[in-house]
């Protein structure tokens, strides 16, 4: 009979597949054999010629989700003495090619036996199969299998073992299987005190901090139950419970409870920025906010990451969210339990709670219990803890749905770190991304995995993350990068690992300019090469005359690009302190249009000890880099609309205006004129007209929605002029301006009235999370070690 090696490239392990290949031959009568490969996934088959095509069409046509095949190799082989179709144990060897599957939500059918009355596994927070739980967050090794996880040190009872052996249950050859006699286990723990009766004094302390206590007692607080109905108690008594889940700790406080939201703000020391809502079920997220079909299949697929979702009006709504879990936003990140163990806890609760990353702003998130025990031990008054360790944090995603469906906009887990094909014939590359909102990437063999959402690169622990993640990647996949990628920045933390790193590989270092690298990233993701023109919008990023970039609109063709446009420049007194002080963004930008006469307006935002010195850094020209940001144009619109002069977090301002402008509706844009540069230079988006007309509508008591919504207006003329002037028929939307859906889609419907096709990024973050994919996609490009120019 004839026989058949088949090789499966493609998310194709940790994800039921070998198993289907089984059942699938056995069903056929075909012999032969199955295993996971480094590379993915190897089979030998046999049997009647008829049979062995059905059995290739089904795995090309009828891949079970979440599988995902990307390549198939077939060979024929001579006949061999054939048995019964087996499973075999898996090769080592070197070299692997990205075939890492993501971590995946409870499936419903886990869920049932979670939720269930009787069966073994009753109320287990640990409960997964062969289409759901944990799986990069556990893996330390290719191929994927059990011995190369953290679920190695526990071994499986008679009863799993059996199921794992079954080919006819949904956990045969599933490696996290576990159950109450064998697996995982959590515990109750105090911050300070007896764990038996936590001590939750200081909440109602002034700052809401712990007064300090023995050292945490770690035996556990009773059963798996009472450790569950305890830290649901605890929530409900408005106090601060962080748990151990699938990739780090989250911080929950009852989401109804202005109380409890604000004593966390307290101790995480985070004043405004919105908080995430886990709901128990669907229809609670119906009582909260509006939920459209496409929205509904965002929460409830295997990702399950955090949906972005207007809110109802009070009015409207079943459920009352606190306003201080984000205030003065549209909209609400919303979110359902994802894991067995979220899912207990909900249950208990039975109402919304705020599910917020477990550390101190500015930090990486906590994995390790006696890590969390330290750093979190001020915030948190119970640690609802387990015993399973988590090889690599891994944070919630973030996206929302938009024309082209799902768009995310913080990408980790349940996506990373799928790959993406990236067609190009270039050397292994490791990127190291920008300086906030990280993420690292490695490109070899056809194509790039981008690394999960690391945070901010700015604070020691947080360039650390960085370093061991880009390192984590290339021993994993057991590459060894030939060229390093990084911003053109020369501070940044992540060009200085980049530096350390190329010189340890001897690889050369390419930099690439950080506008470039945006536009780029979505490039490779749609699979273009150019020319196109891209609308690169962002806060700031190093530019080739060393002034900071931000109101681009810059022609791409692959490796190379040209500036065809930029926001009118203005200083920005005091640098980075503008990032947090709209009104020092407002106050530069009356300065470039009017000198001494921004002293005036500028009245309403300082008091003149204040003023006076800033004005004097403007005149002398020291301490206010120039700058093209239309992230700062948001900022000064803000401050000169009368909305707000300080924020407590960066893009605070720009997020109010959208909210305002979505509830106004479309009004007539201002005036922003795109005006012809000098011979050989770009044109200049001069936005002095736009600043007399914000100024003029604040003194007619214009309402700050109608402003807003006037502003993306500009915005969106001056995207249709540049696109016209460009001759161009494809436009590239991305930087962190995007993270606006009013602005990305109102200029996608105004760009598509007119034939142009608009791209925006889908399943890469438009902001500085997708940087490290277009430092890839250009250094593979190029020739080794040029820079950019």
């Amino acid at each position: 009979m004839p026989r058949l090696a088949v090789r499966v490239q493609g998310i194709v392990q940790g994800v039921g597949f070998r198993p289907l290949v089984y059942r699938r031959a056995s069903a056929l009568g075909l012999g032969g054999w199955v295993r996971n490969h480094p590379g993915g996934v190897e089979i030998e088959v046999q049997g009647p010629e008829r049979s062995l095509h059905d059995f290739v069409a089904g795995l090309i046509h009828e891949p079970s989700a979440p599988a995902r095949v990307e390549r198939i190799e077939i060979e024929r082989r001579a006949e061999e003495e054939a048995g019964p179709f087996q499973i075999l144990g898996s090769e080592a060897a070197s070299g692997a090619r990205p075939s890492v599957p993501a971590d995946l939500a409870v499936c419903e059918a886990c869920a049932r036996e979670v939720d269930s009355e009787t069966g073994r596994r009753r109320r287990y927070p640990f409960t997964s199969c062969a289409q759901c739980g944990p799986r990069y967050t556990i893996l330390s090794g290719l191929p994927y299998d059990r011995a190369r996880t953290t679920m190695e040190r526990f071994a499986m009872c008679p009863a799993c073992a059996a199921e794992y052996e079954d080919p006819s249950d949904r956990r045969f050859h599933a490696e996290p299987i576990a159950c109450p006699a064998c697996g995982p286990r959590v515990q109750l723990v105090a911050a300070a005190g007896d764990p038996r009766e936590p001590s939750l004094q200081g909440s109602g302390s002034p700052d809401g901090a712990l007064r300090p206590g023995p050292r945490p007692d770690v035996r556990g607080a009773g059963s798996p139950d009472d450790a569950l109905r305890e830290a649901a108690a605890a929530v409900l008594a408005g106090r601060v419970v962080a748990v151990k889940g699938l990739g780090g700790f989250h911080l929950l406080v009852d989401a109804t409870s202005p109380d409890a939201v604000a004593l966390l703000r307290r101790r995480k020391r985070r004043d405004a920025k919105p908080f995430a809502v886990m709901f128990g079920s669907l229809d609670a997220v119906r009582g909260a906010c509006h939920v459209s079909p496409a929205e509904a299949d965002a929460l409830r697929g295997p990702e399950a990451p955090i949906v972005l979702l207007r809110r109802l009006a009070p009015a409207a709504a079943r459920i009352a969210i606190a306003d201080a879990v984000a205030p003065g936003m549209a909209r609400l990140g919303a979110l359902l339990p994802y894991t067995p163990l979220h899912r207990l806890v909900l249950q208990r609760v039975g109402r919304p709670v705020v599910c917020t990353s477990g550390n101190l702003s500015d930090e990486p998130i906590c994995t390790d219990t006696s890590d969390a025990l330290g750093r979190l031990g001020g915030v948190a008054d119970l640690f609802l803890v387990h015993d399973r360790p988590i090889e690599r944090p891994l944070d919630d995603s973030v996206a929302r749905v938009g024309p082209a469906g799902v768009e995310l906009l913080r990408r980790a887990r349940g996506f990373t770190p799928l790959p993406l094909p990236l067609r190009v014939a270039a050397p292994p590359i490791l990127a190291l991304g920008g300086h906030l909102k990280s993420t690292t990437a490695l490109f070899f063999d056809g194509q790039v995995v981008v690394s999960q959402h690391l945070g901010d690169a700015h604070t020691a622990e947080g360039a650390a993350l960085v370093e061991r993640t880009a390192l984590d990647l290339a021993r994993l996949f057991r590459v060894r990068p030939e060229r390093v990628a990084c911003d053109l920045h020369p501070d940044y933390a992540g060009s200085r690992i980049a530096e350390r790193l190329a010189a340890a590989f001897g690889a050369p270092l390419v930099r690439v300019q950080h506008h470039h690298a945006h536009l780029a990233a979505c490039m490779a993701e749609h699979g273009l090469d150019g020319p196109v023109l891209g609308l690169a919008w962002d806060g700031a990023g190093y530019g080739l005359d060393g002034a900071l970039w931000g109101g681009e609109a810059l022609v791409v063709d692959r490796a190379s690009f040209r500036r065809a446009a930029h926001l009118r420049p203005f200083p920005l007194p005091g640098g980075e302190r503008a990032m947090r002080e709209p009104r020092r963004a407002a106050l530069g930008l009356l300065w470039e249009l009017r000198g001494e006469g921004a002293r005036g307006p500028a009245r309403a935002w300082f008091r003149e000890a204040e003023l006076g010195p800033l004005l004097c850094m403007l005149a002398r020209g020291t301490g206010s880099p120039r700058t093209t940001s239309v992230g700062r144009l948001f900022d000064a619109v803000a401050a000169l609309a009368g909305l707000r002069g300080t924020a407590s977090y960066e893009g605070q301002a720009a997020m109010e205006l959208e909210s305002l402008a979505e509830a106004a509706g479309a009004q007539a844009g201002y005036p922003l004129p795109v005006r012809a540069g000098a011979p050989g230079e770009p044109a200049v988006i001069d936005a002095g007209p736009l600043i007399d007309a914000v100024l003029g509508d604040r003194r007619d008591g214009a309402p700050p929605g109608v402003m807003a919504a006037r502003f993306h207006g500009a915005l969106v003329d001056v995207a249709e002029a540049l696109a016209a002037a460009s001759g161009l028929g494809r436009v590239v939307l991305a930087g962190g301006c995007f993270q606006n859906a009013l602005l990305a889609a109102s200029i996608r419907e105004r760009l598509a009235a007119r034939g142009v096709e608009v791209y925006t990024p889908r399943l890469y973050p438009p902001g500085d999370g997708g940087l490290s994919l277009g430092q890839v996609f250009v250094a593979a490009r190029r020739g080794a070690g040029a820079l950019e120019g």
